[in-house]
């Protein structure tokens, strides 16, 4: 699943593609992907709007446009953006065609069909699920110390589960949580509210040095993930752990390993993270 900085990429992307550009149609071939209309509706909701520009909350793409409307994007586990010349035929995996002026078609292509898109006024973005309850962003400005400490200290879960929790902050997924408890030298399994002070620090400061780091390289190709000029990330070159099991930890050597945590695969060190109690 793209993670922030692939959403990021995506969105940086996309408002150099296609900002100020007009919808003249839309197309869907796949009408589960629209959450609150029929294809019909859609196309006649967006028919005439421009794209203001394209913002982003957490994983979520927020796509401005005129009269006051905002088309929410959640790229899921495959989804992806791509322009191409009008009149370009979709292909097998494209489900949306946006019909644009200046002889562009903007295309979602998702191999997997989970992504979704909802439009909305402005004034009701947050009320879209997914968005109503979504934790700050992991920035310096955003996540402070404070609301850290506050939220770990009232979880009754393993830290690796509770960075994946889009509630408390936005934007990690598998790859990033792993990455951001090998710098911070805490095991998966650690309870969140057995973090000391130090630990808890060292681990915001991680997040948000990782998230900056992969959004420099354009995010993470591990599958499939493309850019919206269907280029792939490189910071999967920089990864310390995920899909490095066997592996020699780039800080001890010790070769890493791999465990379920919340039915989710997780690498990690046995000998630089240790289960920690206060």
């Amino acid at each position: 699943m793209p993670e922030l900085p692939e959403v990021e990429t995506v969105r940086r992307g996309l408002n150099r593609l296609v900002k100020q550009y007009t919808i003249q149609g839309v197309e869907v071939r796949w009408p589960k992907v629209v959450t609150n209309m029929t294809p019909a509706a859609f196309n006649q909701a967006l028919t005439g709007r421009t794209i203001k520009g394209v913002d982003r909350r957490g994983k979520y793409l927020l796509f401005r446009l005129t009269g006051e409307l905002t088309l929410v994007s959640h790229l899921r586990m495959e989804g992806s953006y791509y322009t191409a010349p009008a009149k370009t035929t979709p292909g097998k995996h494209d489900l949306v065609t946006f019909h644009l002026d200046q002889d562009t078609d903007l295309f979602y292509r998702d191999t997997r069909k989970f992504g979704r898109m909802t439009l909305v006024h402005n004034a009701k973005v947050m009320q879209v699920a997914g968005l109503a309850t979504i934790g700050p962003e992991p920035t310096e400005q955003d996540l402070s110390f404070a609301y850290m400490k506050k939220i770990l200290n009232k979880s009754r879960s393993h830290i690796k589960p509770f960075l994946l929790n889009q509630d408390h902050i936005a934007g990690i997924g598998n790859i990033y949580a792993d990455e951001c408890l090998w710098q911070s030298k805490i095991h998966p399994l650690t309870a969140a509210n057995q973090l000391s002070d130090a630990q808890i620090e060292q681990l915001r400061q991680a997040i948000i040095h990782e998230m900056e780091r992969s959004i420099a390289h354009h995010g993470t190709t591990v599958h499939s993930f493309t850019t919206a000029y269907g280029e792939a990330g490189s910071f999967q070159n920089e990864l310390d752990v995920y899909g490095r099991v066997g592996k020699p930890c780039r800080r001890c050597g010790t070769p890493l390993e791999k465990i379920k945590v919340a039915q989710r695969g997780t690498t990690f060190c046995p000998v630089c993270q240790k289960v920690s109690e206060k």
